[in-house]
């Protein structure tokens, strides 16, 4: 896959409390860059991810690029909810944190998610967008909560003029039961990377959800928690190696029972014989003694 230094951009203003999302707006980001952190560096070692916010007074880098998912987790633990989000102010200054980055080999790509109302208006977002396609910044937008039509059309606009060779995109993402990481792994922003299912953004994208995960040996994705998957996995092969040790006792149990029911004789030979003697080797001899004596011509008679 490509290489790639990617700025997920996240949205930690006031509206990342609402609840709509499970469990909450703010932590099914937190899950989805997980995700996305595991699906890039996955699909190419040396790729690089980097964390900002835009929420609260300004934007804020919380990670530079890196390929530790530690510094992305304890950048995701610092984050604070708190007043409006700084849409193209976050765009900005994610571009610039890719421009110092130490691989200039990697292609620049910035992922935002948005979940809040965007103040700028549709000409200076066409013209941000334009910058940053003329920059060759690929820009992937996740629009989810309760998108009014205003926001949806600037964000369209924005993601039309931004377009490249390599690719931006448009996920819009309808609240539902599927978690928010789940339903973004059927969009194209993941589908590059041998993650998503290639489905089109706009609300299919937040039905097609449930196919999440559901690939993974166990239900559950070893780079997303590879303590669970490893428990499992042992756990799995315990029972395995429990049920293997019982069938062995059983067969031995059922082949010595086998053993002690084998007759020693031949069970079809009839009790008696046709002279209503019993049968059998020692009353066959018993009636051929009879016999002989009977017929010896020189046998005294006592009578």
């Amino acid at each position: 896959m490509g290489l790639e230094a990617t700025m997920i951009v996240v949205d930690n203003s006031e509206s990342s409390r609402n609840g709509d999302y499970v469990p909450s707006r703010w932590e099914a980001q937190a899950d989805a860059v997980n995700l996305i952190f595991s699906a890039k560096t996955n699909a190419n070692p040396e790729s690089s991810v980097g964390l900002m916010s835009m929420g609260g007074s300004q934007p804020e880098i919380l990670t530079t690029l890196t390929t530790d998912v530690g510094k992305i987790l304890d950048g995701l633990h610092r984050t604070k909810i708190k007043g409006n989000s700084h849409f193209s102010t976050g765009i900005n200054v994610a571009a610039l944190a890719l421009k110092h980055r130490q691989n200039k080999s990697q292609k620049q790509r910035i992922i935002v998610f948005t979940c809040s109302p965007i103040d700028e208006d549709e000409k200076s977002l066409i013209k941000l967008s334009k910058r940053m396609k003329k920059n060759g910044i690929s820009i992937d937008l996740i629009a989810f909560g309760e998108l009014g039509e205003d926001n949806t059309k600037k964000l369209e606009a924005f993601s039309e003029n931004c377009q490249s060779a390599e690719g931006s995109h448009l996920a819009v993402i309808q609240p539902s039961s599927n978690l928010l990481s789940d339903s973004i792994i059927t969009t194209p922003i993941l589908a590059a990377e041998g993650v998503g299912g290639g489905a089109g953004s706009g609300g299919a994208a937040g039905e097609g959800g449930e196919s999440g995960g559901n690939s993974f040996e166990f239900g559950v994705d070893p780079s997303m928690d590879p303590e669970l998957a490893l428990a499992l996995r042992m756990s799995f092969e315990e029972e395995k190696a429990r049920q293997d040790r019982e069938k062995k006792a059983k067969e031995a149990a059922e082949g010595k029972t086998e053993l002690e029911n084998i007759p020693e004789g031949d069970e079809k030979q009839p009790l008696l014989d046709k002279d209503d003697e019993p049968s059998g080797s020692g009353s066959g001899s018993k009636g051929g003694d009879k016999k002989d004596k009977g017929d010896d011509p020189d046998k005294m008679d006592t009578a």
